[in-house]
């Protein structure tokens, strides 16, 4: 392989982690790592900034409460679309906080609510906890609770690695047993599609760009999900019949070849896709805007791309009410 394309903020940050003596994350434990991460915000990612709402939500969920918090430009809202966020983490680490910076932007650029949920982890919460959280989560929204203080028309799922894996079974999952309101927008952030397989980026990109093999071997083993099932690698799945997506990948990323993939399989299903690759970025580069400042161009591209089919959706679903 010849030398891939790193951008120049890219390489100073990789080369300043890659000074950083201590541990890897897949070196100690899974409350170590989520320390770590957690710690990192404040360094990679902008301040949250100015929102009209920001307000903590306890989901009913199948073991209990699920944690979620609501960030939304506006104090009050008429009847539309609201966006469910499953947060990245290799379904190890991470929370609501460590990507309150990114949905506080994403409430901002597409002028819309985002309910950013906070569900079960591993190895406490072993799969199939996160799906059935996150599909649990993505109902309650739908259904328009007294406590969103927002109605619901539609659903727009979200998420980045980890979150974009749980974005595509949350959709799977609520196109085969339909929600209070319809999903009319996918948008996955570099997801970890096809687990089922060895793409060649997962050895391109071994080392030494953020996400390691030796990690993503390290959430595998704490998750323990079952690759034959569509909700631990979405692609074993039927594709057909799910909504618009837009998704998003890195180019010097090791599962960047699992979303091309998922772009390229839900063309031929027949599913209208919008894809866009941050070439010269590396996975996590969403919650890394202050550490890799061109990452901002790249989340505002990805933005823009959501809100334009997002105008769409809503427009063929309110001429198909009118025909109806």
């Amino acid at each position: 392989m010849t030398a891939p394309y790193v951008r120049p903020d890219v390489r100073g940050f990789l080369d300043y982690l890659n000074s950083i003596p201590g541990p890897k994350t897949h070196e100690g434990t899974a409350e170590a790592a989520r320390a770590m991460y957690l710690a990192m915000k404040d360094v990679a990612d902008p301040p949250v900034g100015e929102l009209g709402t920001i307000r903590d939500l306890a989901i009913p969920g199948p073991a209990g409460d699920i944690p979620a918090r609501l960030f939304d430009p506006r104090e009050t809202r008429e009847p539309g679309p609201v966006v469910v966020f499953f947060h990245g983490g290799g379904f190890v680490i991470g929370n609501v906080d460590t990507h309150a910076s990114f949905t506080a932007e994403m409430a901002r650029r597409l002028d819309l609510p985002v309910v950013s949920v906070d569900y079960r982890l591993a190895p406490e919460a072993k799969w199939p906890a996160a799906p059935e959280d996150c599909e649990a989560a993505a109902r309650w929204v739908a259904s328009s609770p007294a406590e969103l203080g927002r109605t619901a028309t539609a659903l727009v799922l979200s998420g980045d690695s980890a979150g974009g894996t749980l974005t595509i079974t949350s959709a799977m999952a609520l196109r085969d047993r339909p929600a209070a309101v319809p999903v009319i927008v996918q948008a996955p952030i570099y997801p970890a599609a096809d687990m089922s397989r060895e793409y060649p980026s997962f050895n391109d990109f071994a080392d030494g760009y953020l996400l390691t093999r030796d990690t993503m071997i390290w959430f595998a083993d704490h998750y323990q999900a079952d690759f034959a099932d569509f909700r631990g690698s979405p692609m074993v799945g039927e594709l057909v019949g799910l909504p618009p997506a837009v998704i998003v990948t890195a180019s010097l990323d090791p599962i960047r070849d699992q979303g091309r993939a998922y772009a390229a399989a839900l063309v031929l299903a027949g599913v209208p896709v919008t894809y866009r690759e941050a070439v010269g970025n590396i996975h996590g580069f969403v919650t890394l805007r202050q550490a890799v400042p061109s990452s901002q161009g790249d989340v505002a591209g990805y933005l823009a791309a959501v809100k334009d089919v997002i105008v769409e959706a809503e427009g063929a679903r309110v001429m198909a009410q009118a025909a109806g």
